[in-house]
């Protein structure tokens, strides 16, 4: 990255999430002058620089990209991804943006799932939209894994979709990866960061009642149609060419509930 580049902001969407949290201070540290667009008001720290806007609405993002290089899109939600991202890309096309990093999942385009589709249709936006782009491809946070697991093991009867399986990823190796890239070239779409062990829902389930010494059943449910089919054929999980993380499920799982 040019001396004008790295002086220049980086604007992140989606600073204020898990992945953010990460993200940021690696940003600083790698000396790089932060700007975060985020729906609500956020004090400014030292070096981070907090904007509204709303990408949804369409409200804030062209004053956001203003003097910008580097534009890394963590932003994202159960629902109209590709509409936000579509409209993101838009404006960073008009702003001159010099490279856009973004952050998709692993699956996306071809598991038949609403969430999985936009993320297709994200990263669609982001390469048709003329801004020189590099796409990650990541699996499913052990963050988010936790918070899914811990409300199924709420449950007085666990559901056990069994062909539904899972390969975690620690949030701050991604958000490593993520600061490496956004420091080199555009490079389209890059290896999958997948975690280094593949678990069924149940398998994580087990281990979380365990390490809180609990109890249930487990019901088996079935997963039908093409969803079920794409789960069975693991179009979720990644193992040609992919990079893997290092830091297992049970490492996270000591990590939070110690």
């Amino acid at each position: 990255m040019s001396d004008a580049a790295t002086n220049a902001p980086v604007l992140v969407t989606g600073g204020t999430g898990t992945l953010g949290g990460h993200v940021l201070p690696r940003l600083r540290a790698a000396g790089h002058t932060v700007r975060v667009l985020s729906r609500k008001i956020h004090r400014n720290v030292d070096g981070i620089e907090y904007v509204a806007g709303d990408l949804l609405r369409d409200e804030g993002i062209e004053p956001a990209l203003h003097g910008v290089h580097t534009l890394l899109h963590l932003a994202g939600g159960p629902k109209g991804d590709d509409r936000a991202t579509a409209t993101l890309m838009r404006a960073a096309a008009r702003a001159g943006v010099r490279h856009v990093v973004h952050i998709s999942v692993i699956g996306a385009g071809r598991v038949p799932i609403g969430y999985f589709e936009a993320k297709r249709g994200a990263e669609r936006a982001v390469s048709e939209s003329g801004v020189p782009w590099t796409t990650l491809r990541a699996a499913q946070f052990h963050d988010l894994v936790f918070t899914v697991v811990q409300k199924l093991a709420a449950l007085p009867i666990v559901p056990d979709p069994r062909v539904i399986r899972f390969q975690p990823v620690d949030s701050r190796e991604v958000a490593d990866r993520l600061v490496a890239l956004v420091q080199g070239p555009p490079s389209g779409l890059v290896p999958e960061l997948a975690g280094p062990q593949v678990y069924t829902l149940a398998d994580l389930v087990r281990s979380y009642l365990a390490a809180r010494r609990r109890n249930r059943p487990f019901l088996p449910v079935p997963v039908p149609g093409a969803a079920g089919r794409a789960y069975r054929n693991g179009d979720n999980l990644s193992f040609d060419g992919v990079t893997v993380g290092t830091r297992t499920w049970e490492d996270f799982l000591a990590e939070r509930l110690s």
